[in-house]
């Protein structure tokens, strides 16, 4: 019944309007958070917004809901983050909608920089919409340093490098790898390196199993081919993305599913 983030995607470096045509999702919230470069975004409901770095933007797909994704002429060096959040059971038919957030809550703890993306922590809230018990934080140095952070015993975690290397309860993690924590963990002592940014993500477990498929995510795997056919089909439910240049995705083959 309850979402969690799903995945981590470090956006990769690529030419000047370089971008990823009109695909759709279901299902779920596509939440970027940007730290280099700019993205502009175009959807099916009509939203265009330019992405900057320290701003999230965050797609619900619900029913169903169609996207582009292009990096900007003179900012061809991209870095950000992207996860995938499943929407709970009953909330996996809500309307779409696009939510934009240019300021969130920052503060100083033992020397590092936080930024909280999503849910709560240390009294803070974040504004950005959520349909279950969620977290999202980032935590930067220059300098290094060492924090301990209180946790939500209720929560599994994810922790992720963005760049640089953190030790986190004795262990050493390089970019882009990702600590699982199961249920239980109420602090963690994690130590930081010279110009560091790492990810902790967070949330209750998911209650019962979650179906992925390409850009889909469901509960159900008919939900998934209903949503993979209406795609091919130019199914209505999916609208048109106005203004991108370029063809858009087709599903890979449903075999298998």
């Amino acid at each position: 019944m309850l979402s969690r983030p799903h995945r981590a995607d470090p956006l990769r470096p690529r030419r000047p309007r370089a971008g990823r045509g009109p695909h759709p999702h279901i299902a779920l919230q596509t939440f970027t958070w940007m730290l280099a470069g700019e993205i502009l975004h175009r959807d099916s409901l009509g939203s265009e917004q330019v992405i900057r770095p320290g701003q999230v933007n965050l797609m619900t797909a619900g029913r169903g809901i169609a996207h582009t994704e292009e990096s900007l002429a003179g900012h061809p060096d991209l870095h950000a983050a992207q996860l995938w959040i499943a929407l709970p059971e009953a909330d996996q038919h809500t309307p779409p909608r696009f939510d934009h957030y240019p300021r969130l809550p920052r503060w100083q703890q033992e020397g590092i920089d936080l930024t909280l993306l999503i849910g709560e922590h240390s009294g803070q809230r974040a504004p950005t919409l959520h349909f279950s018990p969620i977290l999202g934080l980032d935590l930067h140095t220059p300098q290094g340093g060492e924090i301990t952070l209180s946790l939500d015993p209720a929560f599994e975690h994810g922790l992720f490098p963005l760049q640089g290397e953190a030790t986190i309860a004795g262990e050493a993690l390089a970019p882009e790898q990702l600590l699982y924590l199961p249920p239980g963990t109420r602090a963690l002592k994690v130590a930081l390196g010279p110009d560091t940014r790492l990810l902790l993500i967070g949330g209750e477990p998911l209650a019962k199993p979650l179906q992925i498929w390409w850009n889909f995510v469901s509960f159900s795997p008919e939900a998934i081919r209903t949503a993979a056919l209406d795609w091919e089909s130019g199914h209505p439910r999916f609208g048109e993305v106005v203004g991108y240049v370029g063809p858009r995705l087709v599903a890979p083959p449903l075999a298998g599913l």
